[in-house]
């Protein structure tokens, strides 16, 4: 997935506002004889408090209301065995050539997760093939955090054309790398918070570099293709149009040890078969039972 702020906007994210209010809240003008209050009448207010909060009266009486059904997409897990079935000889570009392939496997830890970062910045609004390619010329720079710094912008930008965005990838790659050794100690943030205030880092890199150079599932890493394929099965309450947005949605529901695996699948189902235009919905396993399959 790989979507990169890099330069591209995929990374994009919106909140809307949150307005609290107290409408039950009285003035001091309505409350008379505040010390003379029965103890009755402040077991009322507390009552009210609680019902308010949506404890109700069965709450008071130590009876549970009955909880709500979760969420959750018809027919999502055998939507999910089969995109298995489909994803089992690992042959798509994002096996062969994804972030997880681009890095040195035997660098220092701290150089490893700086080469994962990196090859995540590089691979936003980018073919695998593109990137992986980049990354391997840097590589034979030697790709460290003081290699990157001393190299000039001309010679950066000729190693890693012609991924997409380059030339706002080479700001943004030598502006955190700056900020990598000042503050970290060379090394990458630990936490999603952190990583995303990196200029040209944005949530799906983020959780990516959680997952793979951390080892921690922090969420759901939601690029193009998970964003496209989970709306097309209706694994969203309501159509959505942000990758952000569907990771917030697909979060609600999804059970947590399926979100490492959930990006990894869908990315190479999304290149071989459930594509962008012109799916192949007849080669898919999951054609009777997708609501926007195309059945012939």
């Amino acid at each position: 997935m790989w979507q990169h702020p890099g330069g591209c906007p995929a990374c994009g994210t919106g909140r809307g506002p949150g307005d609290a209010s107290c409408p039950s809240a009285a003035s001091s003008s309505q409350v008379h004889g505040t010390a003379g209050i029965p103890r009755r009448s402040r077991r009322r207010k507390s009552v009210a408090i609680a019902y308010e909060s949506g404890q109700g009266d069965g709450a008071e009486q130590g009876i549970s209301e009955p909880q709500r059904p979760r969420w959750e997409p018809k027919d999502w897990r055998q939507q999910l065995e089969r995109i298995r079935e489909m994803r089992r000889s690992r042959d798509a570009p994002v096996d062969e050539m994804g972030v997880e392939k681009c890095y040195d496997s035997s660098a220092p830890p701290q150089v490893m997760r700086y080469q994962v970062l990196l090859s995540l910045m590089l691979s936003s609004q980018t073919k695998d093939q593109v990137t992986s390619a980049a990354m391997l010329r840097l590589r034979q720079h030697g790709l460290t955090v003081d290699s990157i710094l001393q190299m000039d912008d001309v010679t950066l930008g000729q190693i890693i054309y012609p991924v997409g965005f380059w030339r706002n990838k080479v700001k943004y790659i030598k502006q955190t790398t700056a900020i990598l050794k000042q503050k970290y100690g060379g090394d990458i943030p630990r936490t999603v918070e952190e990583l995303v205030q990196l200029p040209g880092v944005g949530p799906k890199m983020a959780h990516l570099a959680m997952n793979i150079a951390w080892d921690s599932v922090s969420g759901i890493a939601v690029d193009t293709h998970v964003h496209r394929i989970t709306n097309r099965l209706k694994w969203v309450k309501k159509e959505t149009k942000y990758p952000e947005e569907t990771r917030v949605a697909l979060e609600d529901w999804l059970p947590r040890d399926l979100w490492r695996e959930i990006n990894w699948l869908l990315v190479g189902f999304g290149q071989q078969t459930c594509l962008p235009v012109n799916p192949r919905c007849n080669e898919c396993l999951n054609q009777d039972i997708c609501p926007a399959a195309k059945r012939r």
